[in-house]
């Protein structure tokens, strides 16, 4: 399951091919680096001088061998000191800031993407969440970001910056002497097979150990969150040998990842080593031939350059492993970027119409569904025709079994889904030409499950109304009683909400819901199973609460315990997405039909607990 799911993108749902360059999603990232383009140039040329510091240092130690230490002169030699001092202390610093200038540039990038990416998300439907992974698309926004850090951290500037350090260095090597330069470059090509060979390996290894890292997080996030129910049921030595299955997975990707690059540098090495003995044996020949000084200059090769000659080459062997590196690099961001970029054309939202009303009716409340089809599936509609109206101020109450399509209503009502067939007007406009701002905004919604958000009580208030003061906040929530609530906090209303919620109760986080509505005053109420689960110490406090929001706004209720509902100017009874029944609680218990049967089981069933 996990090696599958490591092949193939669940977002974009089809396996990867990785490349290290696609010109249409380079052109994409362009966009978002081009306004960097400052820094980056400003980064190059930094490091085009480090370079340079780079490739001066043995030339100076070179001199100093020839011109001092051989002769045995030492007068002047100072000034070859100051000079490597020097040019050591400006490659320090320069290169501190070309580092710097460079992540500068990439972390703006990245951070404008990031950007782009949530608020993509933040526009598409909910049918897209609804069969999508969450945890994909948080991968999208991080695990996949990440690579593109790295693409700007040793990716294009610094690229070319070690093939103009690779160009120099060749250079200086055919100067000093082009025999030997041509003779050590003969192992260049036996390291680079011997690298992107290796680097394949490491590739592979690291792909199979994200895919072990995102199982082992994804069964820790189910294992935690529901550990309760493992408890319960006292699955833990269950979990904990799958959880070792697992964890030894993940230990063996691990360990295979490490071989794999303990080989590559091993190698590394010992080619680099094995250049070193063939300088010297070559190189210490043309040096030293037969000890004389006059060899030594028909040579061409004096023992200064002869070190500066092995110093060049180590640090040309440096760049050289990094390229395929970085060539790694650039498969990972390519990959990435084929993902983040495929969410991005992902066009699933439902989008302000093209011709949106030029003035919008008066805000009173006055909601008609019009013969209004819908399904989830195409094939499988959850409303079939419905059609009703409710008046300003109107209390209307939907009730049905599970499925019967009452909660799907008041998502077609703030246009989380878009219908199939028929209209639905708030105040007289069909809401497909309200702007989804001005539409949402006329509507008020608490459900079942309420989300709360990081931050303190009263700024989970002003959800609903951000503008709106921290007074006002509070004026709303005291006005059903949540002050009540509050009250055993230290803070009060400044108290931190945990995650989710996690110091409050049901009951107490749908007071907090019905408050945001309460602030935000809305013509429109949506209740969606919102005085179910409540605890018996707040339950009056919602109940009232329901009373004081609900006063002056049309309400839409979604019920399932019935009581709650008797006193709402109207009950409509939906059965299989067919509206069936519709009147007062009274009228429809004489009816004895649906509402009717619903009524007896479920108080039947009370009587029997």
């Amino acid at each position: 399951m996990t090696r599958a799911a490591a092949s193939t993108d669940p977002v974009a749902g089809k396996a990867e091919k990785p490349s290290a360059w696609d010109t249409g999603l380079v052109r994409k990232l362009a966009v978002y680096v081009r306004p960097q383009w400052r820094r980056l140039g400003v980064g190059l040329a930094l490091m085009l001088v480090t370079s340079a510091c780079r490739l001066a240092l043995p030339w100076l130690v070179k001199l100093g061998i020839d011109e001092h230490l051989t002769p045995r002169v030492l007068e002047g030699a100072w000034i070859l000191v100051a000079g490597f001092v020097g040019i050591s202390l400006v490659e320090f610093t320069l290169r501190r800031t070309q580092i710097y200038v460079i992540e500068l540039a990439g972390q703006n990038a990245l951070l404008d993407l990031r950007l782009d990416v949530f608020r993509h998300l933040q526009k598409l439907a909910p049918r897209y969440f609804d069969r999508t992974p969450t945890g994909a698309l948080i991968g999208r926004v991080t695990t996949d970001v990440e690579a593109l850090q790295e693409l700007f951290s040793s990716g294009v500037v610094t690229i070319l910056g070690d093939f103009v350090f690779l160009g120099a260095t060749v250079a200086i090597l055919l100067t000093l002497n082009w025999k030997l330069a041509l003779l050590t470059f003969l192992v260049v090509p036996v390291l680079a097979v011997f690298t992107l060979v290796v680097r394949v390996k490491v590739r592979a290894a690291y792909t199979v150990l994200r895919a072990r890292l995102a199982a082992l997080n994804a069964f820790l996030h189910e294992q935690l969150s529901g550990m309760a129910v493992v408890q319960a049921f006292v699955h833990e030595s269950r979990s904990a040998d799958q959880f070792d299955a697992i964890n030894g997975d993940l230990r063996d990707a691990q360990l295979r990842s490490v071989w794999w690059e303990s080989v590559l540098s091993t190698l590394t090495e010992m080619l680099g080593s094995l250049t070193i003995a063939l300088i010297l044996w070559y190189g210490g020949g043309l040096a030293l031939d037969g000890g004389a000084p006059e060899a030594t200059v028909a040579s061409g090769l004096t023992l200064g350059a002869l070190f500066a000659f092995i110093d060049y080459m180590q640090k040309f062997f440096a760049p050289l492993n990094d390229l395929s590196l970085k060539y790694t690099v650039m498969q990972n961001a390519m990959t990435a970027s084929r993902r983040i970029f495929g969410l991005l054309a992902v066009d699933e939202r439902i989008a302000d119409s093209a011709d949106p009303a030029a003035v919008l009716p008066e805000p009173r409340g006055r909601i008609e569904f019009d013969s209004v089809r819908f399904g989830y599936d195409a094939g499988n509609p959850v409303l079939k025709g419905i059609s009703f109206r409710i008046d300003p101020g109107e209390r209307v109450a939907l009730v049905g079994a599970t499925g019967s399509g009452k909660t799907t209503i008041l998502k077609l009502l703030t246009r989380l889904y878009e219908l199939q067939e028929g209209s639905i007007r708030v105040d007289g406009l069909d809401v497909r030409a309200y702007p989804l701002r001005s539409l949402r905004e006329r509507v008020g919604v608490v459900t079942q499950d309420v989300f709360l958000f990081e931050g303190d009580v009263v700024s989970n208030v002003r959800l609903g109304k951000p503008g709106i003061s921290d007074a006002a906040a509070i004026a709303a929530a005291d006005r059903l009683h949540l002050d009540e609530v509050v009250r055993r906090f230290p803070r009060g209303y400044r108290e931190p909400v945990r995650e989710r919620g996690k110091n409050l109760s049901s009951g107490e986080k749908q007071l907090i819901a019905f408050a945001r509505v309460l602030a935000a005053g809305p013509p429109v109420l949506a209740l969606d199973e919102a005085t179910s689960n409540v605890d018996t110490r707040t339950e009056q406090l919602l109940q009232e609460a329901v009373h004081e929001v609900a006063l002056g706004r049309s309400a839409l209720i979604v019920a399932h315990r019935l009581s709650t509902v008797r006193d709402v100017d109207r009950i409509l009874v939906l059965h299989k997405g067919e509206l069936v029944e519709q009147g007062s609680h009274d009228q429809l218990i004489a009816l004895r039909g649906t509402y009717w049967r619903l009524h007896q089981l479920q108080f039947e069933t009370a009587d029997d607990a």
